[in-house]
């Protein structure tokens, strides 16, 4: 076989589900997925944002079918009710993510659950639901993680509380690198393949209002800088098509450098 890379990267046909798919990172994906060529199901709670994003990427995408669900991943009846109108599926993105601000002394038991149920065991859940489909079509399952599931974060940057990282954060994402590993070897004679990626620092646009903040947050990679939205498109390209085809149980780092020094 002697595929381009216009073929190889090319989603047309294909339908991805994207959990919190109209947050600050879940839309540049599901643009690279637009862009390819792929029908969209972008799903979070709040449906009104989801809406927005779909209509807009409708217009510009008038071939594709591009939808929004109403999802809460806390929910098992919101999960089955959604997966339930789903037929056919092709890509999985679990990206889906919400919490409080946490130090070590200032969290409590309900905090660490809620981060924990939000973002390892909300991606237990969907894989579970959506397992039927992927093995339908052999599908891609990717990941959200994080570059604090691999690293700890440094305590000397993070001195204000409106900007600490809950330890609850690190230990869920380290957890969802396994958890993808894990699915990479049990899918893989279902021919689906699994992947994570794991965002360095991509502060949200109001956060980054904080000058000072964003110079120290830069300060620690390589690349001096935080990252934007629109550079994770291509990493989502990649591990969402045919072009990663021989790609399976990788964690990649989109970080600026930040873990590796």
């Amino acid at each position: 076989m002697n595929n381009t890379l216009k073929e190889l990267f090319n989603l047309n046909g294909r339908t991805a589900l994207v959990t919190g798919g109209a947050g600050y990172l879940g839309t540049a994906m599901c643009e690279a997925l637009a862009e390819q060529g792929a029908n969209l199901i972008i799903a979070s709670r709040d449906f009104s944002k989801c809406e927005i994003l779909a209509n807009r990427l409708q217009n510009e995408y008038p071939k594709q079918v591009i939808t929004a669900m109403q999802l809460d991943l806390l929910d098992k009846a919101s999960i089955k009710q959604c997966i339930n109108q789903i037929t056919k599926l092709d890509i999985l993105i679990n990206n889906a993510w919400s919490g409080n601000k946490n130090s070590f002394e200032s969290i409590d038991d309900a905090d660490w659950e809620y981060d924990i149920d939000m973002s390892l065991n909300s991606v237990f859940r969907l894989v579970k639901a959506t397992q039927h489909l992927l093995k339908e079509s052999k599908g891609v399952i990717l990941n959200t993680a994080s570059m604090y599931g691999h690293v700890a974060p440094d305590y000397r940057l993070y001195n204000d509380e409106k900007y600490t990282n809950p330890p609850s954060y690190g230990a869920a994402k380290a957890a969802v690198i396994q958890f993808s590993k894990y699915l990479s070897s049990f899918l893989a004679p279902y021919g689906i393949r699994v992947n994570c990626i794991s965002p360095g620092p991509f502060p949200f646009p109001e956060t980054q209002k904080d000058d000072e903040f964003m110079r120290r947050l830069g300060s620690k990679n390589p690349l001096n800088r935080i990252g934007q939205p629109h550079e994770l498109k291509g990493v989502v390209a990649l591990l969402c098509s045919d072009a990663s085809s021989y790609m399976t149980g990788q964690n990649i780092c989109v970080d600026g450098g930040w873990a590796s020094w």
